[in-house]
């Protein structure tokens, strides 16, 4: 057999191959002509040299992906993999240099850019993975609470402790047979990312003689590694929340032609390469990049008052856990995708699955080190042995699974094994409604999906509910609030005026002068800068400052009062919550006018989780990069869509036709019958 590729009514691809390496060849083939613009900007990303295309505005990134030696990390994990995986990812990066030209012709992002497609090393997937995630976990977290203890004190650090807007999270769960109406359970889900365009996930099936997957790939990178089906087992992940990064204070000095930096052991010689960026309408920048025996310096060098290196997995071990790809798509049953999440590296999921035998499986998956609490906490010193890596946390939480498991980034399972996590209230909302039914099907999935209550409403609704002596239009609007039903809904107003007073209420607290020195500008990259900027630390954090004893010198109250007051005065003609809550993908390359940017249901908290930054601005850049539902009764029964499309290149048919669907909340047929679909004429 050749390989032969084929598309459903939506154009998602159906690749067909004798064996699994000419299969990872026809995968990386099909991301080269279906997402070439898409890939290769994150080949770029990278590398760090996608300034020399798209100008300065991607230079602090490019020096980040530089000094944290992203490309070098991934060419050592890759040189460490076991012979059959290096192979198979091989066969993968042919794969795209075979379709890459071609590709490239249909993307009209290569000419506006200038941009010529290049020669993927077959390290490249790796990269792209590091690149995607190095930054998940959210460790720049820890520069903030640096800046936290040192202006409100030690005992404020997690003050601001919140899912905030710059990590990523999920809903996942997972409904045994008791609950269905088939007798076999059902597992569904939507991980929540910045929705990009083209989007972050691939609907795909990778079909050979040893298996048989639909899924959700990562374009660039093979196989089918979060959310995937092969017939008899499916799984889904969200993120554990987990802490497995840590920055280091480096002391770190000039000596003869090299720099040293001080250790347990003594200074010691830091490794420095000196890089130059080309930056396109610009001059080329020339960095020093430097690693400690830590790791990479990712802020400051010598001379400069603070230095900070990462360390992280992947770099210390040599290992990015490539291994368990190869092994998922061979999975029939959940012991073989327990065994393959073994593997694991990062980032540290929460993991569900279930098999047509009756298995089950609830756990965290990947690597944790072992290491002194304030590790986790914050920036530490690297002259210190107490902050030295211990060994790793084994084994990883695991949990029966009895009836219904859910896992929503909240503090549950991998408790142990974190700081800060998300409010419970996705995960509570989500047993609720499941407990409401015994008998769910796949379709009535979506209706948990979309659900938009909001309990984090509470905090600021219980100050209001307490204010009185409001001019006439404040009391009106109070009124009007407080008779709310809490639901995010896109046609409701209330739903809006809740979210007005919340932004002025977010400012004030924000401008207040006990915060004042969280509004200083922090000594750190650009890059950092979503996790240390103070309104969007408010806006997130509302429920706990709202409620939290540690800031005596606030009256909420008061300025509550004058946020209401704020909104009533400026309230001529109320809009409808869609009307402010529109979709604000994000494109490496912005498009000249703005595409259609529906208005949205949902909020950061609600089940629909759909993130504006509160007090910044009511667009939503994050929300579900995808919904699906696996069915373990029978396959083709199972439903999925993505925000955008199937196709990368805009103009398209399939590059924005499932966008009304996901709006409403809809799901698309998985199609498994290759009778139902259109074979390609494409030789390899």
């Amino acid at each position: 057999m050749g390989i032969e590729v084929y598309r459903d009514a939506w154009g998602i691809p159906h690749l067909r191959a004798g064996g699994p390496r000419e299969l990872a060849f026809a995968q990386g083939r099909n991301a080269a002509t279906d997402r070439a613009w898409q890939i290769e900007n994150e080949r770029h990303r990278a590398q760090g040299t996608t300034a020399s295309y798209l100008g300065p505005e991607a230079l602090a990134w490019d020096v980040f992906a530089r000094r944290a030696r992203l490309a070098d990390t991934a060419a050592r994990c890759h040189a460490a993999l076991d012979p059959a995986t290096r192979d198979w990812l091989d066969a993968y990066t042919d794969g795209v240099d075979a379709g890459l030209v071609d590709g490239a012709r249909r993307t009209p992002e290569f000419a506006a850019t200038g941009l010529e497609p290049g020669t993927w090393q077959p390290w490249v997937p790796l990269a792209i993975w590091l690149s995607t995630h190095i930054l998940f976990a959210g460790f720049p977290t820890k520069l903030w609470r640096e800046q936290v203890a040192r202006r409100l004190g030690p005992e404020s650090t997690e003050l601001f402790a919140v899912d905030g807007p710059a990590t990523s999270g999920s809903n996942g769960w997972l409904v045994t047979g008791e609950r269905t109406a088939t007798g076999a359970p059902l597992i569904a889900g939507d991980p929540h990312r910045f929705i990009e365009a083209p989007g972050i996930y691939q609907q795909i099936r990778l079909a050979c003689p040893e298996y048989d997957v639909v899924g959700l790939a990562v374009p660039g990178v093979p196989g089918i590694a979060h959310f995937a089906h092969t017939g008899e087992v499916a799984w889904a992940i969200t993120n554990a929340m987990a802490d497995y990064q840590d920055l280091y204070r480096e002391r770190l000095r000039r000596h003869g032609t090299g720099i040293q930096a001080l250790g347990p052991d003594g200074w010691r010689p830091a490794e420095v390469r000196t890089e130059t960026i080309e930056v396109a309408g610009g001059e080329p920048v020339t960095i020093e990049a430097i690693e400690t025996e830590r790791g990479p310096v990712v802020a400051g060098g010598p001379g400069d008052p603070e230095a900070i290196s990462l360390r992280h997995l992947p770099r210390a071990d040599q290992d990015l856990g490539f291994g368990a790809l190869p092994a998922l798509l061979r999975a029939t049953t959940v012991a073989d995708v327990d065994r393959a999440f073994d593997q694991w590296v990062e980032p540290v999921n929460v993991v569900l699955a279930a098999d047509t035998r009756g298995g089950l499986l609830h756990r965290v998956a990947g690597r944790v080190p072992l290491r002194h609490p304030d590790n986790r906490l914050r920036t530490v010193p690297a002259w210190d042995p107490a902050h030295a890596w211990q060994g790793r946390h084994e084994p990883l939480p695991r949990r029966a699974v009895a009836d219904i498991a859910v896992m929503a980034n909240e503090r549950g399972l991998a408790a142990p094994l974190g700081i800060e996590f998300a409010p419970p209230h996705r995960a509570d909302r989500i047993r609720e409604l499941l407990g409401e039914s015994t008998h769910w099907s796949a379709p009535e999935m979506a209706a948990v999906h979309t659900d938009t209550k909001l309990a984090s409403a509470a905090p600021l609704l219980d100050l209001l509910a307490e204010l009185d002596g409001l001019g006439p239009g404040a009391a009106e609007l109070r009124g009007r609030l407080l008779r709310w039903d809490r639901r995010m809904d896109a046609a409701s107003t209330d739903a809006a005026r809740y979210a007005a007073v919340r932004a002025a209420l977010v400012r004030r607290l924000a401008a207040h002068p006990e915060l004042a020195g969280l509004r200083e500008p922090a000594p750190y990259p650009e890059v950092f800068r979503p996790w240390l900027a103070l309104v969007p630390k408010v806006g997130f954090a509302l429920e706990g400052l709202l409620t939290t004893d540690r800031l005596p010198g606030i009256d909420r109250a008061a300025l509550l009062r004058e946020a209401v007051e704020e909104v009533a005065a400026a309230a001529e003609e109320t809009p409808t919550w869609g009307a402010l809550h529109r979709l604000a993908p994000w494109q490496a390359l912005p498009a000249p006018a703005p595409e259609c940017r529906p208005g949205l249901s949902g909020d950061h908290d609600c089940v629909l989780s759909t993130s504006s930054v509160p007090g910044v601005t009511h667009e939503a850049a994050r929300g579900p990069a995808a919904r699906y539902v696996w069915d373990l009764a029978r396959r083709e029964d199972s439903l999925w869509i993505v925000p955008l499309g199937a196709a990368g290149a805009p103009g398209h048919p399939h590059h924005r036709d499932q966008l009304p669907l996901w709006v409403r909340g809809g799901l698309v047929p998985v199609t498994t019958d290759w009778q139902r679909l259109t074979k390609e004429s494409h030789d390899r």
